[in-house]
């Protein structure tokens, strides 16, 4: 088990072996930050399940910096990560990406305030079957086909697709770190990405991707 801090995002939903920017300004997630990059701890980048209570919107930066905003309350499933400190700046805002590696089930709290830690354990993939496994070579070559049609019209989007589609690093990765890169690609809505998030297992997410897809016009 471990203590993960929760940094909450409405509409941010991460996914392991992806990369996530961040930019911190609130008092108590600059804290929050602080305290996993001096301790090593890891970071939930998470959409929230509601608001549990409402902060005062801030009027201008100088605001925002000694002022702390809304409190969310987050799934039970997030991914998590650690923490690259790339710059501070003058006013004391913070420029980070964050590494996300692992998906957790949030257990019970260890704090609420200043910031939130819960208790976690890992939530990794169940085995997919053989026959599952078979389908999945198939499921992911109709995907890549279907992305390189709906990117066509778009050169730029059409060579972020191409990469996925040809580039070794792609072609090598396993099943399920597929499904999940494939999110650091495309972008559905955020309830959508936490359904495919809490699913167990890289054919359930690959089948449900390309369902997806598919009803893309």
């Amino acid at each position: 088990m471990s203590d993960i801090c929760i940094f909450p995002i409405p509409g941010c939903v991460t996914f392991p072996g992806t990369l996530f920017p961040l930019h911190v300004f609130e008092p108590r997630y600059r804290d929050m930050i602080q305290h996993c990059l001096d301790t090593q701890a890891l970071v939930a980048i998470c959409h929230p399940r509601k608001e549990v209570s409402r902060g005062k919107k801030p009027e201008n930066l100088e605001q925002a910096l000694t002022s702390n905003q809304s409190t969310y309350q987050p799934y039970d499933v997030f991914s998590a990560g650690r923490c690259e400190l790339l710059e501070t700046l003058e006013d004391g805002r913070m420029l980070l990406n964050v590494h996300i590696e692992q998906r957790y089930r949030r257990d019970h709290e260890v704090q609420l305030l200043p910031y939130q830690i819960h208790a976690c354990t890992p939530f990794p993939d169940r085995p997919d079957t053989a026959e599952e496994q078979a389908a999945n070579a198939v499921l992911r070559d109709k995907i890549a086909h279907r992305l390189l049609a709906l990117a066509h019209p778009d050169p730029q989007a059409r060579e972020v697709i191409e990469r996925v589609v040809y580039d070794e690093e792609w072609l090598n990765k396993s099943d399920s770190a597929f499904s999940f890169a494939l999110f650091g690609v495309i972008r559905f809505d955020p309830d959508i990405l936490q359904a495919l998030l809490e699913m167990d297992s890289s054919h359930a997410r690959l089948s449900h991707t390309l369902e997806l897809l598919n009803e893309v016009g």
